[in-house]
């Protein structure tokens, strides 16, 4: 699929963000923000596809420190094990940035484009960063999907322990784009829809992802954005009051971010819609069930 328009967009404090823009521009605008150490590549094609038939001018973004958007190579914060220890016992976290300035590089990119207003769909950290682009920019927002995600709030529910720890295994040391493919696969083995109508066939996983690793791998652009998630707290009080229509899309099966942590952010926000998929995990398997849901929601707003 062709891109409408790409590049890098400067949405100010020194970041620049890597962009695809798909359709036409002169439909509702749709704008995808991805988690934690994805590309813009994680949204597949035919979502967009999808999207873009269903009337949306649909944007993909590289968040900073991630694929071809800016690397905060100089700036440090504190060890993860640290970081969690400090926050479970309420002490501040030190991190290069926080989701806050991740929710302002989105808007940037709102501007750099100049879209007016937008539907913003956020997956897994993406949806974090949505929520408080939806707290501390509402009128730029026309409808908020959040998919996979959570409020930041520990008690609405913890990763299983096998998700948890498929995370912490590292690559090897200078892996090659083999390698690190035979080594996410494992992971999105274990984090993604089980076995079923909704996981992705082996032959296409692998494909993604050599696609993804042949175009950037930036681990220490990840450890930064986790550290952002940690740094920045529970937010719950936001949520609450939220005035932008919200649609909350998650798997019954994600081991990652528990289904409870889905039902927890439709209560808190107000008038939020639930949808629950059956058979998904953290990934997103089920495309088309997806798209329909996504466009639905958004064409009603």
């Amino acid at each position: 699929m062709t891109p409408h328009r790409s590049g890098h967009a400067d949405v100010g404090r020194g970041i620049q963000l890597a962009y695809e823009a798909y359709g036409d521009p002169t439909q509702p605008a749709l704008v995808l923000v991805m988690g934690l150490g994805m590309q813009l590549t994680a949204w597949p094609e035919p979502l967009l596809e999808q999207l873009v038939a269903r009337g949306f001018y649909v944007v993909r973004f590289d968040n900073r420190d991630a694929g071809h958007s800016t690397q905060l190579d100089g700036q440090r914060g504190m060890p993860i094990p640290l970081a969690v220890l400090r926050a479970r016992i309420g002490l501040s976290v030190r991190a290069p940035y926080l989701l806050h300035d991740m929710a302002r590089d989105t808007v940037g990119l709102l501007d750099a484009l100049r879209i007016e207003r937008a539907h913003l769909v956020g997956a897994s950290m993406g949806g974090m960063i949505a929520q408080l682009v939806a707290s501390s920019f509402a009128a730029r927002l026309r409808s908020l999907v959040l998919v996979m995600t959570n409020s930041g709030d520990p008690a609405a529910g913890m990763p299983a322990w096998s998700a948890a720890a498929a995370l912490m295994k590292r690559p090897p040391a200078r892996a090659s784009v083999d390698q690190l493919v035979e080594h996410y696969f494992k992971v999105f083995r274990v984090i993604g829809s089980p076995a079923g109508p909704h996981q992705m066939p082996d032959a296409l996983l692998r494909e993604r992802m050599h696609a993804t690793f042949s175009r950037a791998w930036r681990p220490a652009g990840s450890t930064r954005q986790l550290l952002a998630i940690i740094a920045s707290g529970d937010r719950s009080d936001d949520l609450r009051r939220l005035t932008v229509p919200t649609l909350v899309l998650h798997g019954a099966a994600d081991p990652l971010v528990p289904v409870s942590s889905a039902r927890d952010l439709a209560r808190k926000i107000p008038g939020a819609q639930l949808a629950i998929i059956e058979h998904m995990g953290h990934d997103l398997g089920p495309l088309a069930l997806i798209a329909s849901e996504i466009s639905a929601f958004c064409a009603r707003h």
